[in-house]
């Protein structure tokens, strides 16, 4: 188990990197297009910043300092239609999820054995513990990494193969 919690908590440090290649050479209108109904790529990035601080990261700190919380339901919709927009440019966007990623990081460096099995519950799903919960938060982040994929095109892998081993 200890090489796997290693892998997911080296997995969730990758991802702020992973963002910032595959949204680096995306100008404005391609972050800003959105297919019907479907978030845009400004909007995903957006989205992975404030679970970070707004949903993730808030789980992370109850389940540390309470006995057994219970969560409410991130409601997503109504989150996409009143979020702050006054740091939605791309760099503010990746510095701050970068910042907060880093933060979180730290927090699981410091936990103690027990620290890992505290837990916490969600009405959708169920009962977690701490380390139950960091793949529950990986498997967040490769969803919307695939899903900003899609939006833009090209895959992260594609994106670094392309830049750092161009055809010559």
């Amino acid at each position: 188990m200890a090489d796997a919690l290693a892998d997911a908590l080296d997995r969730l440090a990758a991802t702020p990197k992973r963002l910032a290649h595959l949204v680096a050479e995306a100008s404005d209108a391609v972050l800003d297009a959105a297919p019907p109904g479907e978030w845009s790529a400004r909007t995903v990035l957006a989205h992975f910043r404030d679970c970070e601080v707004l949903a993730d990261g808030m789980r992370l700190a109850r389940m540390l300092a309470e006995e057994a919380p219970v969560f409410a339901d991130f409601d997503e919709a109504a989150w996409a239609a009143n979020r702050n927009r006054s740091r939605d440019h791309k760099a503010q966007l990746l510095g701050d999820f970068a910042l907060h990623r880093q933060a979180t990081l730290l927090i699981f460096a410091g936990l103690r054995p027990e620290d890992w099995e505290r837990t916490g519950s969600h009405p959708m799903r169920g009962a977690f513990t701490v380390r139950t919960w960091v793949d529950q938060w990986l498997e967040h982040d490769l969803g919307h990494l695939d899903q900003l994929e899609r939006l833009l095109g090209e895959t992260v892998d594609e994106v670094l193969k392309r830049r750092f081993h161009p055809r010559g």
